[in-house]
């Protein structure tokens, strides 16, 4: 093992995981006071659930020796037995398995959590943790292995992903599309105005989001490397023309830019650089962000006329944006950037990567959608997945823990 390529896989780890939190302030401000607590709480618990499955047998079926045609691994990491060994298809790897374990774990959990932004304020707190716990069994792991592991079929292929274009953002894109037409729109909407509670809230969860990102990109070099510089540089250009391009559109279709769209476009070009950060140069990388920018705030506008409810835009930022950046990784990759990549169509490799990231596209999409939709169903007929009209006019957080985020005793403290 290498310390240094060691060291830096842990940092980025626990990078990742601070995401979560961040998401759960992200979230928090934009949501009404009365349903603060409740979409929070769905971040939290991801975190609890999501690392149970994973050490049990998402970690093995993921990343474990290929049984099946590089559909899904094999049992023989199960409960992280036999993590002494390599891991299979890993080559020039410096870290232990267990390090890309824990790595890997954390994205399971932040895609989980990303999923909750489009049921608040009407979802089921169990049905929620039963659809995920099924999700990520029947959804994420698969496509885990498909496109991160070598063995799985996408990647075999040769389909480039660096950080989770497809099994991150795609997925948790495409699977809230699904779970929302499941639930069903919030009462009111979009009659009923439902603005942000607390926008200094999402700005600080953006932050947060913001700073973590460094480790979910840089950190997929697995090692201490110029690829990881590469990908960290990438990483704030996109972030930053994603957040100019879309208040850029504020201000031409709107005439006001917000501090919402800002922080929003910072996540959408971070969300579209993630598959291309390691794999393509620093002006590209603006253009991604750019493009990000513009199509996501595009995207999430269209939910009213397409009337989903798509509470907090989970599809419009990261399922577009995620689709953006894998498809422009088909023309901006550069093996003189990666090695290990090849070359896009711009970088003279013609149109066969672009024809593979398509395809992948594609796939996720359809697979995400689909599966997820019958996750959904079955939820929803057996326990159900939504709460009662009362419990939705009275607020989520009573209803469903019996708090209150902003509630005060006559002597100060927190009350319920």
């Amino acid at each position: 093992m290498s310390a240094g390529d060691t060291a830096w896989v842990l940092v980025s780890a626990a990078l990742v995981l601070f995401m979560t939190p961040g998401l759960a302030l992200f979230y928090g401000g934009m949501v009404r006071s009365k349903g603060v607590l409740a979409v929070m709480m769905l971040s939290f618990v991801c975190m609890g659930l999501i690392t149970v499955l994973w050490v049990v047998y998402g970690f093995s079926l993921s990343f474990g020796r290929d049984v099946g045609a590089g559909l899904i691994g094999g049992i023989g990491r199960f409960g992280l037995r036999n993590m002494t060994h390599p891991l299979a298809g890993f080559h020039g790897l410096h870290v232990s398995p267990m390090a890309v374990m824990i790595f890997q774990m954390m994205f399971a959990i932040i895609t989980a959590a990303l999923i909750s932004g489009g049921t608040v304020d009407r979802i089921k707190f169990v049905g929620f943790v039963v659809f995920i716990a099924l999700w990520f069994t029947l959804v994420y792991v698969p496509l885990a292995h498909w496109v991160f592991s070598p063995g799985g079929w996408l990647a075999q292929r040769g389909v480039l992903d660096f950080a989770g274009g497809t099994v991150v953002e795609i997925n948790s894109g495409f699977s809230t599309l699904a779970i929302v037409l499941v639930l069903g729109r919030r009462r009111g909407w979009p009659r009923e105005t439902m603005p942000p509670h607390s926008v200094p809230l999402t700005l600080l969860g953006a932050g947060i989001l913001w700073f973590g990102w460094f480790g979910f990109n840089a950190g997929s070099a697995l090692a201490a490397n110029g690829v990881a510089v590469s990908a960290m540089v990438n990483t704030q250009l996109a972030a930053a023309t994603g957040l100019l391009a879309w208040l850029v559109f504020e201000l031409f279709r709107e005439r006001v830019p917000t501090t919402l769209g800002a922080a929003s476009g910072a996540v959408a070009g971070m969300v579209a650089i993630t598959p291309c950060a390691g794999y393509i140069g620093p002006m590209p990388a603006l253009a991604v962000g750019a493009a990000a920018g513009f199509a996501c705030a595009l995207a999430v506008r269209l939910k009213f006329r397409l009337h989903y409810d798509d509470s907090l835009d989970v599809l419009g930022v990261h399922g577009v944006g995620g689709v953006v950046g894998m498809v422009l990784l088909g023309l901006f990759a550069a093996r003189s950037v990666n090695p290990t990549g090849t070359n896009g169509l711009f970088s003279g490799g013609g149109f066969h990567l672009l024809g593979e990231q398509a395809l992948a596209t594609v796939v996720a999409v359809a697979f995400c959608f689909g599966v997820t939709y019958l996750i959904a169903q079955l939820v929803d007929r057996t326990i159900g997945l939504r709460i009662s009209a009362e419990d939705e006019a009275s607020g989520i957080d009573l209803a469903q823990h019996a708090e209150s985020a902003y509630s005060l005793t006559s002597t100060g403290g927190a009350g319920r």
